[in-house]
């Protein structure tokens, strides 16, 4: 069968210490400092799947430099890992995102401001980005695929940067043609509509009307941008759509309006305020804005919506826990960062319906399993469906131990746990060419597997995820755990279309 073809292009240097103790930057979550080509892969199980074509992505935090004072596992650079599928071919490559930060940073050989974790005087520059001001714009929590092109983006709110979905290459920063929101920025989970070529997305900051929701066209154009008026700062994550109505949220975690008036951010859950929605036709204003509230919860992911009639279904992961106590139990970082482990959290897909006429709602619990990070066939998305694949959780960190297909229809569940020490990453669905039923393709993870210190891609079939993986991919290093994950069919993929292979595509 002969060799790959496996190339280092990039190496960065790290200053992180030699003796790193930090769960989050070393073991599953060791960092990479050095960028990979990796042509013709060749697997060590099974076959690649003639019928898969296209490109699977994963954002990463992966921190090349140590905090001002205290890590959070969410203040990484943002590195993109990218394994591509064509003619029974697969290839792989990874690049850091090259944002402003981690540019300025690596000139000054160090830190320059604030993570997650630090108060925002820390920062080395009297300027920054994000809802809480003077952060670093590591863009590296969200990765989706736009008009063919990949935008990774921050939790917080910052640029989005447009990265070659075949390379990795950065590109920019995405501009909407000069009309892209610099005061604000955008918040990570824009919203794809690959019916309409239309990507929606939020954004939110310290300051009224707190919320921002907006529509860019097929065009790249920003057609669309309303205020969204909430009580005071919040800290919203995600968004889902409907062929009609964008959903956006008012979660009871928010931070401490007393601390910060000191600017402090210090966030806190109160079980006595109700969970609120926001049903907004999506070319609507504030005035047209339907609300519902909802048990007390926080939710970071949402898998999907879509209208039932007089009804908007909207499912997510409940957190029956949103601010787990510290216990006593465990080691120091496993309390420190009790706020990340789904079982600490207890996040569970959860269904609420919003009835349009009554302005009722009504909402339920789906299932017993701890799961979060759900993905779904993206052509199901705003409309109903069936399957939800979510992660599981190690307990007490933060890590992926197996996954979970859900059947929302029949409430049964498959399953696939990953061999004790290997994790894995957000996994996506990628639909077969020619396939018609929505489980009909693939599921596609990146795992760490340190028994073997060695990294994989794996290639589950969709419709029986239990029967374990169809095809197991290496990698040229084993590379840190991570999150977010898209897919991109080759169909809509543009050097993708119109050359004969995928050496072609990407340039070779």
């Amino acid at each position: 069968m002969g060799t790959p073809n496996v190339e280092i292009v990039g190496k960065y240097l790290s200053t992180l210490p030699d003796d790193d103790d930090h769960p989050y930057r070393t073991g599953p979550w060791r960092p990479q400092s050095t960028e990979w080509e990796a042509d013709d892969l060749r697997p060590v199980e099974g076959e690649i799947p003639r019928d898969l074509d296209g490109v699977y992505l994963r954002n990463t935090e992966n921190p090349l430099h140590p905090a001002l004072k205290f890590y959070h596992p969410f203040d990484g650079d943002g590195m993109v890992h990218v394994v591509g599928f064509r003619d029974g071919k697969a290839f792989y490559r990874n690049r850091f995102v090259q944002t402003d930060s981690l540019i300025e940073e690596n000139d000054a050989g160090g830190p320059l401001w604030p993570g997650l974790a630090e108060p925002i005087e820390l920062a080395k520059r009297d300027y920054g980005w994000g809802a809480r001001t003077l952060m670093k714009d590591a863009s590296s929590t969200d990765v989706v695929v736009h008009r063919g092109v990949a935008l990774t983006s921050h939790y917080q709110c910052g640029d989005l940067y447009r990265v070659d979905p075949f390379t990795g290459d950065t590109l920019g920063k995405e501009d909407w043609h000069g009309q892209f929101p610099t005061d604000w920025g955008v918040s990570a989970h824009p919203k794809v509509d690959d019916r309409t070529g239309e990507m929606l997305f939020f954004s939110y900051c310290k300051q009224a009307p707190y919320l921002r929701y907006g529509v860019v066209d097929d065009a790249n154009h920003l057609v669309h941008l309303t205020d969204v008026p909430l009580p005071g700062p919040r800290l919203p994550h995600d968004m889902a759509f409907t062929e009609n109505y964008a959903i956006l949220n008012d979660f009871p975690m928010f931070w401490d309006p007393t601390l910060l008036e000191a600017n402090i951010h210090f966030p806190g859950f109160h079980p006595d305020m109700p969970s609120r929605f926001a049903v907004i036709p999506r070319r609507g204003q504030a005035s047209d804005i339907k609300w519902f509230e909802a048990d007390p919860t926080f939710v970071l992911h949402f898998t999907n919506a879509y209208e039932d009639g007089d009804e908007i279904v909207f499912d997510g992961f409940f957190e029956g826990d949103p601010s787990p106590v510290d216990t006593g139990a465990g080691s120091k970082w496993e309390r420190a960062f009790r706020f990340l482990a789904l079982d600490r959290l207890q996040t569970r897909l959860h269904r609420w319906r919003f009835n349009l006429v009554t302005g009722q709602t009504t909402e339920e619990q789906l299932t017993d399993t701890i799961t979060e990070f759900g993905m779904i066939n993206a052509g199901y998305a705003g409309t109903p469906y069936r399957y939800a694949y979510a992660a599981t959780g190690k307990p007490g960190w933060f890590l992926f131990d197996g996954l979970v297909k859900h059947d929302l229809h029949t409430g049964t569940e498959q399953r696939f746990v990953f061999d004790d020490g290997v994790f894995g990453s957000e996994t996506a669905m990628a639909p077969r060419v020619g396939g018609t039923a929505e489980d009909d393709g693939y599921l596609i993870t990146l795992t760490t597997d340190m028994n073997a210190d060695a990294s994989y891609c794996l290639v589950f079939d969709a419709a029986r995820v239990s029967d374990g993986p169809v095809c197991k991919l290496p990698l040229p290093e084993r590379v840190s755990s991570g999150t977010h994950s898209t897919w991109a069919p080759g169909a809509e993929l543009r050097r993708w279309r119109e050359s004969d292979s995928a050496a072609a595509a990407i340039g070779l």
